[in-house]
């Protein structure tokens, strides 16, 4: 036991959950809302796990503190974008103690929607519809630890539980048969995933990487995913759950340069046509109207996507 050693370790406080709102001097207001998971590591809190010596253990309810310390001293722009927040978060932690080596925060937000009556917004009143979760993660790195001097800070983003579905322009035809397959070629078909899109930033100057339209990103990360899959004709003519994946990435890295890569994962939920044949009724293929959701097993597809030569900024 006393000859093991450590492989990786790092310990924080996960599930903070605080609410910023900012207001206006006309009335209006913004709301953010933010689960927020804060891990540090680093070379010496090893001695924490194997002796038993707290010394530099940043107790993680003084990192709960901290979240909720940054979140009313930073300026709002810094809070109420969730990339901006998780990497002054992660930069403020490795900048403040020299034994910390890496800081990786998470936030989580299921965004509020402003209610709108005549077509106008409300100036501070919210619904939240069940919908997809933004995400995004921060890890801010000493290149040179324990100087606080220079470190890299990548961001991963992006959304989960998006739940898609359409009726026709899909198919899974022509695929490998032996012996064990069963399943028919499927010309056209219902489909339905439920999205989780991930994409990466990296770079080794913070104010550049704030500099990014996060926002913007994600909107267009999410109206991409969509419109891919609704209406590129390349889905229809290769309607694989993979090509449309491959189709839904490439169209975001065109779109953002200061994005490095992006991950897609996409349970297939299948929506079998329900055999009526015992009832004398066509519902297969061209006549299927009528069908059977099987939620498990599901297939599962996933992939990264990055340019030959990775964007840099």
């Amino acid at each position: 036991m006393e000859n093991s050693i450590i492989k990786s370790q790092a310990y924080g406080k996960d599930r903070v959950r605080v609410v910023r709102v900012v207001r206006h001097a006309d009335g209006w207001q913004e709301i953010a809302d933010y689960w927020v998971c804060c891990l540090l590591s680093g070379e010496e809190f090893e001695t924490s796990y194997t002796k038993g010596d707290n010394k530099l253990v940043v107790a993680t309810d003084s990192q709960k503190n901290t979240v909720y310390y940054l979140a009313k001293t930073l300026p709002a722009e810094k809070v109420m974008v969730p990339e901006m927040f998780a990497s002054e978060v992660a930069s403020f932690m490795v900048k403040k103690y020299a034994h910390v080596t890496t800081c990786h925060v998470k936030v989580t937000t299921k965004p509020w929607e402003r209610m709108k009556f005549d077509n106008k917004g409300h100036a501070h009143s919210f619904y939240r519809e069940g919908k997809e979760t933004r995400w995004t993660e921060a890890y801010a790195t000493k290149t040179n630890p324990p100087s606080a001097e220079q470190f890299t800070v990548k961001v991963n983003s992006g959304f989960y539980d998006l739940e898609v579905l359409k009726t026709t322009n899909s198919s899974f035809v022509n695929f490998w048969r032996d012996e064990l397959t069963t399943l028919p070629d499927m010309p056209d078909r219902l489909l339905s995933t439920k999205v989780l899109c991930q994409w990466t930033f990296v770079s080794t100057d913070l104010d550049t990487l704030q500099q990014q339209p996060f926002d913007a990103i994600f909107a267009g990360a999410k109206r991409n995913t969509l419109d891919a899959f609704a209406n590129d004709p390349r889905a229809w003519v290769h309607a694989s759950v993979q090509s449309t994946l491959y189709i839904m990435a490439d169209r975001i890295l065109n779109d953002f340069a200061a994005v490095d890569d992006v991950y897609y994962a996409l349970p297939n939920i299948h929506y079998f046509p329900f055999d009526l044949s015992k009832f004398g009724l066509k519902n297969t293929q061209t006549d299927a109207e009528v069908y059977m959701p099987i939620a498990d097993p599901s297939g599962y597809i996933t992939a990264t996507i990055s340019r030959p030569s990775k964007g840099k900024f």
